[in-house]
C-alpha cells in the first residue's frame, strides 16, 4: 500500500506529532468518567480475544470488536476507548501478519483508530451525552451517532489517504457490504452489553462474550469450508477448461492466468528440466510475461532443485523460510511462496514456483489444490502431445509423409480466403503428374512404384524448402500452393521442378523377377499452373486443365500454364 519511503516518513512523523499529545490532552480535558478497573479490565481482554478471532469472508477480513469498544466508551469516555483500541492492534497486527517491514501500516493504524475515537467521542458529547447514564433512548440515539460517525469518518480517512497517494479514489470501498453489516451486528451488540453490564457487573463480559466468540469461530469454520468448496470447484472447471485446450502454448497461457486470478499471485514461474538442465520455461511477474535466463549452477541447492529433488510440495509463509534456497528469479519483495513439483507419466518433469508479497498470503489447502492444477495441467499437455500427433498423421500421407488431400483442401480454402480479404496479393497452384507411372508399376511392381512416389515426394519437398504447402493430391499427383507468388514466378519454379526431376536417378527394385534386383530408371513430369485472381478462382480445375492439355496432350514432360 505504501511503497514510498518518503511516505512511510511522513507517516510516522505525523503519528509522532499527533498521537502522544493528543493522548495527553485528552487524558486532560477530554469529558470521561471514572475507569473502574476490575471491570475496565475484562472488556480489554474480550476485545483483544475477539481480534485474536477475526471473520474471514471472501477475501475480506472482519475484526468486530467495535462493540466491546462502544460499551467501553458509553460507560467510561473517550480515553478508556482510545486505550483499548490502541491495544488491539497487538492481536490485529499479529493476525494481519505484520512484520517490522510493514511497521508504517501498524502506524497507520494507531492513526486511524485515534482520530476517529476522538473526533466521533468529542461529537457525542457535544451533542449532550452523559457517560454512564442508563436512559434507554438517549443512551440508544448518541450509540448510534457515535457508530455511524466512526464509520463515516474512517471511510473519509480512507478517501483522503487514496487522494494524496495518487491512487484510486472512492469515498465507499469493494467492502462496504460488510463494513455495514459489521455495523448492524456491534450496534445492537455493544448497548446489550453495556446495558447488562451496568445491571450485572462483569459477568456480563462472559454471558456475552462466551457466546459472541463461539459464534465467530463457527462462522470461521463455516466459511473456511466455503472457500475450500469454492476453491474446488474452480478447480473443477480450471481441469475442464485446460482439457478443452489444443496446444500446448494455448494450455501454458491458460494456466498461469487462471492461477495468478485465483490465488492473487504476484509471480509465477514454470521451471523445466530438460537434457539434465533447468529452464525457466514461463515466467509472469504482476502480470507481465518475462523471458528469463540462468545457469543450471544458479538453481542447485534452491526451492526448484529441492522440489525437484523430493518431489514434494513446499510451502512458505514468510521469505525467512526460504531465503536460503532463493531461486535465481525470485524477487526479495516476495514473502509466501509455494513450490510445486509437477508430474508426468509419474517422473517429475519441472517445478511451479508461485509467489506473494504478503506473509502467510497462502492457506494450507491451497497447496494441495496447486498441486492438484499441476497435475491437470500436465495431463492436459500430454493429451496435447498425443492430440498434435494424431491430427498431423491424420494430415498426413503415410507413404510420402506430405500432406494428404483433406489437409490441401482446407489450405486451400483458407489461402482463397486471405486473397479475397487481399491479405495475399495472389496465389499460385502447381500441379505435377508423373508421366507414365503405370508402366512402372506394371514393369517394376507396386513396391518399386511407391518407393519412386517416396523419392518423387522427397526432391519436390527438398526443392521448395519452407516455401508454400506441398502436398500429394492423390495417386501419382503433387500439388504445390505458393501464396504471393505471380504466374510467372510459379512458372519459373515448376520449370525449375521439371528439370531437376528429369536429371534425379530413382532407383526401383525389380520384385517381379525371381529375385530382387535394384535398377536406376530416369522419370519426368507434367505440370500445370494457375494463379488467381487473374485465371478465376478455380485454381485446381484450371492447373488441371493446364496440365493435360497444354502438358501431357503436347507431349509430357513439360510445364503448361492456364490460359483462359
Amino acid at each position: 500500500m505504501y511503497n514510498s519511503i518518503k511516505v512511510k516518513k511522513n507517516i510516522f512523523i505525523l503519528w509522532l506529532l499527533v498521537i502522544p499529545l493528543g493522548t495527553y490532552l485528552v487524558y486532560q480535558y477530554a469529558p470521561s468518567r471514572q475507569i473502574e478497573w476490575d471491570s475496565y479490565i475484562p472488556f480489554i481482554l474480550l476485545a483483544l480475544l475477539i481480534t485474536f478471532f477475526p471473520i474471514f469472508i471472501g477475501r475480506t477480513t472482519l475484526f468486530l470488536i467495535q462493540w466491546v469498544s462502544l460499551a467501553v466508551f458509553l460507560n467510561y469516555g473517550i480515553l478508556a476507548e482510545l486505550i483499548l483500541m490502541q491495544l488491539c492492534l497487538i492481536p490485529l497486527v499479529y493476525r494481519m501478519k505484520k512484520g517490522i517491514v510493514d511497521f508504517d501500516r501498524i502506524v497507520y493504524s494507531s492513526f486511524i483508530f485515534f482520530v476517529t475515537s476522538v473526533v466521533c467521542g468529542l461529537l457525542v458529547h457535544a451533542l449532550g451525552f452523559n457517560f454512564g447514564t442508563l436512559v434507554t433512548q438517549e443512551v440508544v440515539l448518541f450509540a448510534a451517532i457515535y457508530t455511524i460517525g466512526v464509520f463515516i469518518l474512517n471511510q473519509l480517512i480512507l478517501y483522503m489517504w487514496d487522494y494524496v497517494t495518487n491512487k484510486k479514489c472512492k469515498f465507499f470501498k469493494a467492502d462496504l457490504k460488510w463494513d455495514l453489516a459489521g455495523i448492524a451486528m456491534t450496534l445492537p451488540f455493544g448497548l446489550s452489553l453495556y446495558f447488562l453490564e451496568s445491571y450485572v457487573g462483569s459477568s456480563a463480559i462472559l454471558l456475552l462474550g462466551v457466546p459472541f466468540l463461539m459464534i465467530t469461530i463457527l462462522v470461521r469454520l463455516y466459511n473456511n469450508s466455503e472457500r475450500v468448496n469454492a476453491d474446488l470447484h474452480k478447480a473443477v472447471e480450471f481441469g475442464h477448461e485446460l482439457a478443452e485446450r489444443m496446444t500446448g502454448n494455448e494450455i501454458v497461457d491458460v494456466f498461469f492466468d487462471r492461477i495468478t486470478k485465483m490465488f492473487s499471485i504476484d509471480s509465477a514461474y514454470m521451471v523445466d528440466y530438460m537434457h539434465g538442465q533447468f529452464v525457466v520455461l514461463r515466467a509472469l511477474e504482476d502480470g507481465e510475461a518475462k523471458e528469463l535466463h540462468f545457469a543450471n549452477e544458479d538453481f542447485l541447492s534452491s526451492l526448484v532443485d529441492l522440489a525437484y529433488e523430493t518431489g514434494e510440495p513446499n510451502l512458505y509463509n514468510k521469505q525467512k523460510e526460504w531465503i536460503a534456497r532463493k531461486p535465481p528469479f525470485l524477487s526479495l519483495e516476495m514473502q509466501s511462496v509455494m513450490s510445486v513439483p509437477i508430474y508426468r507419466n509419474k517422473k517429475i518433469e519441472g517445478v511451479l514456483i508461485v509467489a506473494s508479497r504478503k506473509k502467510h498470503h497462502f492457506e494450507a489447502y491451497q497447496l494441495k489444490i496447486v498441486h492438484l492444477l499441476s497435475s491437470y495441467f500436465a495431463v492436459s499437455i500430454e493429451k496435447a502431445k498425443y492430440v498434435r500427433e494424431a491430427v498431423a498423421k491424420s494430415e498426413r500421407c503415410e507413404l510420402t509423409q506430405l500432406y494428404n488431400y483433406n489437409y490441401l483442401v482446407g489450405q486451400l480454402e483458407s489461402d482463397m480466403e486471405r486473397l479475397a480479404l487481399r491479405q495475399y496479393s495472389s496465389l499460385s497452384l502447381i500441379l505435377l503428374d508423373i508421366d507414365k507411372f503405370k508402366h512402372v508399376n506394371d514393369t517394376y511392381g507396386h513396391h518399386s512404384g511407391n518407393l519412386i512416389l517416396k523419392e518423387f515426394a522427397t526432391v519436390i519437398q527438398n526443392e521448395m524448402g519452407p516455401n508454400g504447402t506441398v502436398a500429394r493430391y492423390g495417386g501419382e499427383e503433387f500439388v504445390i500452393l505458393l501464396p504471393n507468388y505471380t504466374k510467372t514466378e510459379a512458372l519459373n519454379i515448376a520449370e525449375q521442378l521439371r528439370a531437376k526431376i528429369e536429371r534425379t536417378p530413382f532407383i526401383v527394385q525389380q520384385d517381379l523377377a525371381a529375385r530382387t534386383i535394384e535398377e536406376i530408371i530416369f522419370i519426368t513430369a507434367s505440370i500445370g499452373v494457375s494463379t488467381a485472381p487473374e485465371d478465376s478462382v478455380d485454381l485446381l480445375r484450371n492447373a488441371d486443365r493446364a496440365l493435360y492439355i497444354g502438358a501431357k496432350q503436347a507431349g509430357r514432360n513439360r510445364v503448361a500454364e492456364y490460359v483462359k
